[in-house]
């Protein structure tokens, strides 16, 4: 029987069958070995089959082929990996410039993944309305034009005024999106208001640290009421990559990507070649140095492909 997973507990994987019955499955344990290192494989947005015995427990069986996931490193020092969710028409990257701050390498790579695995980001900066100063509309104008000129659409938001909502709602509708973003930057706030009923806690941004303190435990799929789905998933601090081989990364910078057809040797690094094109549009500000550094940092990461699947 085919069915959707729709949300992990951790313990549990609650999936909808095709006539629409809400089933709560466990994984069969050869499951687990076929997945690496994987701290979750099965991740919400798989299509499955399952099994349900007599005495009515289901269980996953198969994982049908994805299109695409979002993947990340359990942590900076992990070898495991976690699947975000899976067969996504887009991502939804919610982002702060204020309380919290989003880091830039956080974004950047989000967005080298999403490139790497096949899935189009939407940025959506929220709390637009605690930018009160010229300053602060500047750098708000400044950052977004960052990434738009990278090409990524990027909405300037606030779920407070209501600015940019509905914006970004005419973007979700028929699609299954994965939202997501650091602690903090009001993505339970934004999906209460787009799936009024919802009803995820809301949490505080932590006084000392400056930093969201996590709401949503587990990921989960949410019917939009005009159609489409988005798949929640909990605030992360970090984004470890995964499955990178180094001479693979510059291809997921669009604009490194772009400019590294000028180097003078076709398996320029970009680090310290003679005659990088890349090394100059950065001396150039052609290429922000926000950026570069985060390129330079997923080249430190040192992952060789290894753990690479097809979909």
């Amino acid at each position: 029987m085919k069915a959707l997973v729709i949300k992990n507990t951790g313990s549990w994987y609650i999936v909808r069958t095709e006539s629409g019955e809400v089933v709560n499955c466990k994984i069969k344990g050869n499951l687990r070995l076929k997945g690496f290192r994987c701290t979750n494989p099965v991740a919400v947005g798989d299509i499955v089959s399952i099994e349900v015995k007599p005495d009515g427990t289901a269980f996953i069986v198969k994982i049908e082929p994805r299109t695409n996931y979002i993947i990340r490193r359990a942590s900076n020092l992990s070898k495991e990996f976690q699947i975000l969710a899976a067969n996504l028409s887009q991502a939804v990257l919610v982002v702060t410039l204020v309380n919290p701050e989003t880091n830039t390498t956080f974004i950047d790579r989000f967005l080298a993944t999403a490139e790497a695995y096949r899935v189009p980001v939407v940025m959506a900066i929220n709390k637009i309305d605690l930018l009160v100063s010229d300053e602060d509309r500047d750098l708000l104008d400044a950052f977004a034009y960052l990434y738009e000129s990278v090409g990524y659409p990027v909405i300037k938001m606030s779920t407070f005024s209501g600015e940019g909502v509905d914006e970004l709602r005419n973007l979700l509708k028929d699609k299954t999106t994965l939202f997501s973003g650091n602690s903090g930057v009001g993505k339970s706030s934004l999906i209460n208001q787009l799936v009024p009923d919802a009803n995820l806690r809301v949490g505080d941004v932590s006084e000392t640290h400056h930093t969201g303190m996590h709401t949503t435990t587990f990921s989960e799929m949410l019917d939009l009421p005009g159609g489409g789905a988005i798949i929640d998933t909990p605030g992360v601090k970090g984004f470890g990559t995964i499955d990178f081989e180094k001479t693979e990364v510059a291809h997921y910078f669009r604009e490194i990507f772009k400019i590294s057809d000028d180097c003078r040797f076709g398996n320029c690094t970009h680090t310290h070649e003679p005659g990088c094109a890349v090394l100059q549009a950065v001396e150039e500000a052609r290429i922000s140095q926000s950026r570069y550094a985060s390129y330079l940092s997923i080249m430190e990461d040192g992952d060789d492909g290894k753990y690479r699947k097809s979909f």
